[in-house]
């Protein structure tokens, strides 16, 4: 599998690093609009440097595209791509509209090609755990949750793309389809109630800094705050999820670190033991006889303990990225051998959730 790349940046050396982790794959060939990065590019990982997009996709052994430009990029460069004949992985979002998105979904099938977007957490082996959690009401029934992003704006200089919404659409569409692709694998489909915008600095509107919006998962409501302004010291993040019987909190933006504190009967602490083999469980209460019984949000519950329950090293998370990468591509790469292969995403999480990211861009209120 020959790996071409339009766009030579940080993340892109990050991502074909764990690409090459994946065995028989080759990095062959780059374009980047900086020649300066092209030639970093390629001194890394050997490879052809090509002077245009349109020569690069004229290479017969390039078998796949890995495109990491701006947003604003990705729609035009993935249909030059596929129209190519060439298999696509695109960094999200798919593309600033979920028209566009469609199209090339339609293309990839109409020509048996891969279409797909990085959207690599659901590779992660956490996001696996707490899926079991939530379908097999380990905790009860989910209730509430949020997402709170806390991001450093230290390297998003002021002329930076990401604040040009014509470029980047805007941080509901370039930054938050990763959680709303997170939170849909969990919950099903949602559906913005409400969303914010925040400008910074105030009225002089020089960027949107700030956005937040409400999404409803079948009657439990879900926030999602993502803000780019803090000291990259201080850049954290964590997502909540409530249910009947207590919550889980997860923290990282790739999530490594889980705090679970519930009520849980002997059956259901044998299971959490088994997904949290290396864990750290208290037991900070004990019940006996009539103690057992509990009752909450109009439910009765057979409890026998009160858990407190900690996992993960912060430490872990670049290398835990860099897995869900080779996971994610290791995945895809079964589908283009075997089309009876189920993959974990396809070309519709992508779409789907940039559908989400549209849909809340569309509600703010600006503020």
């Amino acid at each position: 599998m020959n790996i071409a790349v339009c766009g030579a940046g940080a993340f892109s050396l990050f991502s074909v690093q764990a690409f090459l982790k994946v065995s028989g794959v080759k990095c062959t060939a780059v374009y980047d609009t900086s020649r300066e990065k092209a030639d970093a590019f390629a001194e890394t990982f050997k490879c052809r440097i090509y002077n245009s997009f349109e020569s690069l996709l004229d290479d017969a052994t390039t078998h796949l595209v890995y495109i990491a430009t701006p947003p604003f990029l990705h729609f035009e460069q993935s249909k030059a791509a596929l129209q190519a004949g060439k298999h696509v992985i695109c960094e999200k979002p798919a593309a600033l509209v979920p028209e566009q998105a469609e199209e090339l979904i339609g293309i990839a099938e109409k020509n048996h090609l891969l279409y797909v977007v990085n959207l690599m957490q659901r590779y992660n082996p956490l996001y696996r755990i707490i899926e079991t959690i939530i379908q097999e009401k380990l905790l009860g029934k989910f209730l509430h949750g949020f997402f709170e992003n806390y991001a450093s704006g230290e390297s998003v200089h002021t002329g930076h793309w990401m604040w040009d919404e014509s470029k980047s659409g805007g941080i509901f569409i370039e930054h938050a389809v990763h959680f709303y692709d997170m939170f849909e694998g969990w919950f099903g489909k949602g559906f913005p109630v409400t969303s914010q915008k925040v400008w910074y600095p105030g009225n002089k509107k020089e960027a949107w800094t700030q956005v937040q919006s409400i999404v409803d998962y079948d009657g439990c409501p879900v926030n999602f705050y993502h803000g780019f302004n803090q000291p990259g010291i201080l850049d954290r993040q964590e997502i909540r999820l409530l249910f009947e019987k207590g919550d889980i909190s997860l923290y990282e933006w790739i999530p490594v670190l889980t705090r679970l504190h519930g009520l849980v009967n002997e059956t259901e602490l044998k299971k959490l033991e088994q997904l949290f083999p290396d864990a750290e469980i208290k037991k900070v209460n004990g019940f006996k006889g009539e103690d057992r019984r509990c009752r909450g949000h109009y439910r009765d519950y057979d409890i026998s303990c009160e858990i407190i329950l900690e996992d993960g090293k912060a430490e872990d998370k670049l290398i835990r990225y860099q897995q869900m990468i080779t996971y994610m591509l290791e995945d895809q790469i079964k589908w283009i051998k075997n089309r009876d292969h189920q993959p974990v995403i396809t070309g519709l999480n992508g779409l789907n959730s940039l559908k989400m990211a549209f849909a809340s861009e569309q509600l703010a209120i600006e503020l």
